[in-house]
């Protein structure tokens, strides 16, 4: 985690606190050595709010990058033309030490095993990516993101067995 803290030119938002019985099962980002990790994905997991076990994948990316769509199933690297012509499905609110700010998500077409909202934050892809379908529920809590590249946020993270929805 702290790697990819370090590297990340995006946000790496965490759910926090996170929901009761909730594990960090991962991360992955996409970049290079010389520019910097320019998406970050962080896997959760934990029980859902209707049956069994959800999983969840928060990106954070510049536009034009396509890790988020990807999770989410979609052909393109942004959510497409449209995507917030009507008003937004939930809204999260994303805050550090120095900001704190609501951030308008909306539901996109995404694989049917699958729930995905975006949203922009920072001027970046705010994905949300929840299996099964049903976890997407999950949205209506309206968690609370934190950025762990801000000064000063060091939490304890309760980490679980690596996610394989990351090895996609």
């Amino acid at each position: 985690m702290a790697a990819v803290v370090r590297e990340a030119q995006v946000p790496v938002w965490l759910p926090w606190p996170l929901p009761r019985g909730w594990l960090v099962t991962g991360f992955t980002t996409v970049g290079d050595d010389r520019t910097g990790a320019r998406a970050v994905a962080v896997a959760l997991a934990g029980p859902g709010l209707l049956h069994g076990p959800a999983d969840l994948l928060l990106v954070s990316e510049e536009p034009g990058v396509g890790l988020g769509a990807h999770f989410a199933g979609l052909a393109g690297p942004d959510p497409g033309l449209g995507f917030d012509a009507d008003p937004p499905h939930v809204k999260l609110e994303a805050s550090g030490p120095s900001a704190c700010h609501g951030v308008s998500m909306w539901a996109v077409p995404s694989e049917p095993d699958r729930a995905a909202y975006v949203g922009e934050a920072k001027g970046l892809w705010l994905w949300t990516v929840l299996f099964p379908a049903e976890a997407g529920a999950l949205m209506l809590e309206c968690p609370s993101l934190l950025d762990l590249r801000e000064p000063g946020m060091e939490v304890t993270v309760p980490f679980g067995a690596p996610s394989p929805l990351l090895d996609t």
